[in-house]
């Protein structure tokens, strides 16, 4: 190893044999991420500066990643100790936002080990480190004036355009926001919560065909599709109004004009007599709250795309459309509605209408004619015979009907790739 000048004279350098081990990137570990700060920032002198805390047992900046939850954007936040001033590195800006031009590689000399480790270094991982003044957090309660402003108007929609077990709903975030105590209504609230992030873990779970939770071993056709899991249980409280209207309408409650001028879908009209066939109080309540369910599938379906995600622009058009509960809208748009977007794609919209035509399958004892539910998803008879197949079922035409029927165990049309052009 060659030495350098000092004072005229040659210094010599002390000769390291080093073992040289060059890494290679791997799928389950990230390359190293570098950063630089560009104002003179030197983060080993943190202990001799005034900021300094002699009593912090870490004297050292705090350095943190964050990684953006649906797009691939990663965040470097150093925090030196005591400081008023922090630097903030992103992937969108500065070098990392360049496209690679060249490789690069970080070199870590350990003389004690006598080795060279070579890692090598992303460019999108390389972050200029810019000063930004810290600002204390703002907290939003009842005093500030914009939060109760937000909590006045949603209070208002809900009173205004909000089913009666919505408005009970409100009435207890208010009860239990004045009263910690409220165990009730912790109960009810912890069980809305819940509504939302099974139905989260259960598009996860089943989406690979893009189909309502299934099972594929049932011997039944009941047990094939699992309804439980497509409605939850904590969901039929807000599923009553189909129950609500027979007992205020009652005899009017049997004739289909009843339900069509209700804006009931065609489907459902036709067939609210088999209610009264039902005995079972259980068995009564089970398919009300199916037929509930399907009616909300079905006018979400046909919202505006701009009404889809927003719930105040859906009270906006509520005089023209059933009234959705807020905690079955917000499951929807968990379910259907990409987050990036502000309607439904393709993909989505298959799903929605998979889970509409299994509970025509429920609601017809697993052999049902498509003509109703065709008319009211605005779809051609052959156009759903896809959306059936793709769900296991098998089709026949009885007297120039569609007749689809449901074999057990489930059996699926093989899933078909893009083919590429040959050139």
């Amino acid at each position: 190893m060659e030495g350098e000048m000092v004072n005229g004279k040659k210094k010599k350098r002390k000769r390291l044999d080093v073992k040289i081990q060059s890494l290679s990137e791997t799928n389950d570990k990230i390359p190293p991420i570098v950063g630089y700060f560009p104002s003179g920032f030197d983060p080993q002198n943190s202990r001799k500066s005034d900021a300094y805390d002699e009593e912090n047992p870490n004297p050292n900046p705090k350095v943190r990643v964050f990684r953006h939850k649906n797009k691939n954007f990663l965040q470097v936040l150093v925090s030196p100790n005591q400081s008023k001033v922090e630097f903030v590195g992103t992937s969108y800006s500065g070098e990392a936002a360049l496209p690679q031009l060249c490789s690069y590689a970080l070199g870590i000399l350990d003389k004690d080990k006598q080795s060279l480790k070579i890692v090598p270094i992303a460019a999108n991982k390389i972050f200029r480190l810019e000063p930004r003044v810290r600002e204390p957090p703002k907290e939003l309660n009842e005093e500030d004036p914009i939060a109760e402003k937000q909590a006045n108007k949603m209070r208002d929609l809900t009173n205004l355009y909000g089913t009666k077990k919505d408005i009970r709903k409100a009435r207890k975030w208010d009860s239990l926001r004045l009263k910690e105590g409220d165990l009730e209504a912790q109960k009810d609230l912890i069980e809305d919560i819940r509504i939302n992030v099974e139905a989260a873990a259960d598009a996860t779970v089943y989406g690979a065909r893009n189909i309502p939770p299934h099972d594929e071993t049932a011997t039944t056709p009941d047990k094939a599709y699992l309804l439980d899991k497509i409605i939850l249980k904590v969901e039929h409280d807000h599923l009553s109004d189909v129950l609500e209207l027979i007992q205020v309408a009652e005899d009017a409650a049997l004739s289909t004009e009843f339900w069509q001028q209700n804006a009931y879908p065609t489907f459902v009209s036709n067939r609210i007599h088999k209610l009264g066939e039902v005995q079972d109080e259980d068995g009564k309540k089970k398919l009300a709250c199916i037929f509930s369910y399907m009616t909300h599938l079905i006018m979400f379906m046909n919202l505006p795309s701009h009404s889809q995600k927003s719930m105040q622009r859906f009270h906006n058009n509520s005089g023209k459309y059933h009234n959705i509960p807020i905690t079955i809208f917000q499951k929807f748009v968990k379910l259907f509605v990409n987050s990036e977007a502000d309607k439904l794609s393709n993909e989505k919209l298959d799903l929605l209408i998979s889970y509409i035509l299994v509970l025509t399958l429920f609601v017809d004892g697993f052999e049902t004619e498509i003509s109703d539910i065709a008319k009211d998803l605005k779809m051609k008879p052959m156009q759903l015979r896809l959306h059936y197949q793709n769900l296991g079922c098998k089709l026949s035409n009885v007297k120039k009907s569609i007749i689809v029927t449901l074999p057990v165990p489930l059996e699926f049309p093989e899933l078909r790739t893009k083919r590429t052009k040959r050139r």
